[in-house]
């Protein structure tokens, strides 16, 4: 059995994505963000860095006391090797896959981030700031349409790669972007859209978070926004 600490975002989507595909057994604990349920203790020993989404899995490869693991790159990477699947075997394969993965986790993940931050949720629009990220989104769009060009998946094989950077792509619209102008990252993004693990995945989130809508309050806005290394500091006593 697999605890997942998770909430309704790209990064949370990674991994039920991932558990659908493999069937592996999961029970999802909510981590409402904005609430900032993230900060509490027990949460902490998780997910030091008090993000979503984490996980313990009770059932680790050879035994032994159950492992934890944050970050969402780092767990897709545990889960297939725990699994076998979705990661190439050979060296360049895996090699490939892992490239792709990190290039969401340093790429597609935080400038896509920081556009929807300065576009939607900053309380000053900065032209700027809003240039700046809605181009380079649209550069990294044009770099996954070029790879798909000739391939199917981003390493492939359908892999990790994709399922890092499927919920990144998923609200191209509110990032700015035409996915026409994509042709192939759009072939590619309706075939995982299409696949029932995909579809299964993004109904728990629904049902976990009914009414999904950013940041409404300002006390949101603090909880996700306001914090700094004093705060950090803080959090163990809480």
């Amino acid at each position: 059995m697999i605890d997942l600490y998770y909430w309704t975002t790209p990064n949370g989507h990674k991994i039920t994505i991932f558990l659908e595909e493999t069937g592996l057994k999961y029970k999802i604990i909510p981590i409402n963000i904005g609430k900032g349920e993230q900060f509490k203790a027990d949460f902490l020993a998780i997910s030091p860095n008090n993000r979503i989404p984490a996980i313990i899995d009770h059932e680790p490869a050879g035994g032994g006391k159950p492992v934890p693991v944050f970050e969402s790159g780092a767990i897709l990477l545990y889960l297939a090797d725990k699994t076998g699947k979705f990661i190439a075997k050979d060296l360049r394969g895996r090699t490939e896959t892992l490239e792709w993965l990190f290039w969401q986790m340093g790429g597609l993940g935080p400038m896509a981030g920081q556009n929807n931050h300065f576009g939607v949720y900053a309380p000053e629009k900065i032209p700027y700031a809003i240039d700046r990220y809605r181009n380079e989104v649209n550069r990294l769009y044009g770099v996954m349409n070029k790879r798909l060009a000739d391939r199917r998946y981003l390493a492939g094989e359908y892999s990790i790669a994709d399922i890092a950077s499927y919920p990144w792509v998923v609200p191209w619209e509110r990032q700015g972007q035409n996915i026409a102008d994509f042709p192939h990252l759009k072939r590619w993004l309706e075939a995982i859209a299409a696949r029932e693990a995909v579809k299964r995945a993004y109904a728990k989130a629904e049902e976990i978070n009914p009414n999904p809508g950013g940041i409404r309050t300002a006390e949101e806005r603090a909880v996700l926004f306001g914090q700094t290394a004093q705060s950090v500091a803080a959090m163990g006593s809480r």
